[in-house]
């Protein structure tokens, strides 16, 4: 039984939506999202978490929500975008929880859990290695900065909006890849929005040269990768272990792309599980 309620939450000015699914008592689970996505990438993985007695609290972020979608890149710096978490913690109750954060919402996380490691009981980042790690591989390795040459493009304010809207979001629907049909057209249906792509965008737009910088995290974290995923190469995912000073996994999920959360929610689950289980015992 879906047992999900939907509800505004106003922190900041800023109102988000948030899904929230699971016992009131429960260890709290906060899920983060990435882009091109909403708070509905999780669908498939929050019933495997509620079932162990999980709740699961899982917002749609600051430019995905359309009540917080300020105008202005200067308004998605990433110390925001944590703030926002937090923020939404407080309002719901919450004053520290298991964080699992999939793309640029592992990048989140990872702030979050390196700057507020009071509020990080655990952490799950999926796809996205820290951004330490991120960043050398962006510096040193040339196949990651292939895979990475479409950032570039986000970040042109003259260009990505077109090219990814122009003739039915044609190109926007390309990089979901295989996903499920009915689950990309709800996704480009939000980009459609007002305004809503070019906020997503713009957390790409803000990154700034410090990106790079965040300190290792103290708190016990599980890097789950793909080893099919088109944007993420090995050389970032294997130095990843380097920047945490706790108990450390690494789960590559071996001919996984990068929707992880959609693709992969059993073994996904499995991962935020067990890095959970394992913290409380």
């Amino acid at each position: 039984m879906d047992d999900r309620t939907h509800s505004a939450v106003t922190v900041g000015g800023l109102t988000f939506e948030v899904e929230e699914s699971g016992p009131v008592g429960g260890s709290p689970v906060v899920l983060l999202h990435g882009f091109p996505e909403t708070s509905a990438c999780w669908r498939p993985l929050t019933p495997l978490l509620t079932a162990a007695g999980l709740r699961v609290i899982a917002p749609s972020q600051r430019g995905y929500s359309p009540g917080a979608r300020p105008v202005g890149v200067e308004h998605y710096a990433l110390e925001l975008l944590g703030a926002d978490v937090l923020a939404l913690m407080d309002a719901t109750g919450i004053a520290s929880a298991h964080l699992v954060g999939h793309d640029w919402g592992a990048v989140v996380a990872w702030w979050i859990a390196a700057y507020h490691p009071e509020r990080a009981e655990t952490l799950t980042a999926v796809s996205v290695p820290h951004p330490s790690a991120f960043g050398w591989a962006l510096r040193e390795d040339a196949d990651q900065q292939k895979r990475s040459r479409y950032i570039g493009v986000f970040r042109d304010g003259q260009v990505a909006e077109k090219l990814l809207l122009d003739n039915d979001a044609k190109r926007l629907r390309a990089v979901y890849g295989d996903l499920d049909p009915d689950q990309v057209s709800e996704y480009v249906r939000a980009f459609t929005e007002p305004g809503a792509l070019t906020a997503a965008l713009s957390w790409y737009r803000a990154m700034r040269s410090d990106f790079g910088g965040i300190p290792s995290v103290r708190v016990p974290a599980t890097y789950v990768w793909g080893s099919e995923d088109e944007a993420l190469g090995r050389a970032g995912a294997q130095r990843c272990g380097e920047f945490v000073d706790a108990p450390y996994r690494f789960v590559e999920l071996d001919g996984v792309g990068h929707w992880i959360p959609e693709q992969a929610p059993d073994a996904l689950a499995e991962a935020v599980l067990a890095r959970i289980e394992g913290n409380e015992r």
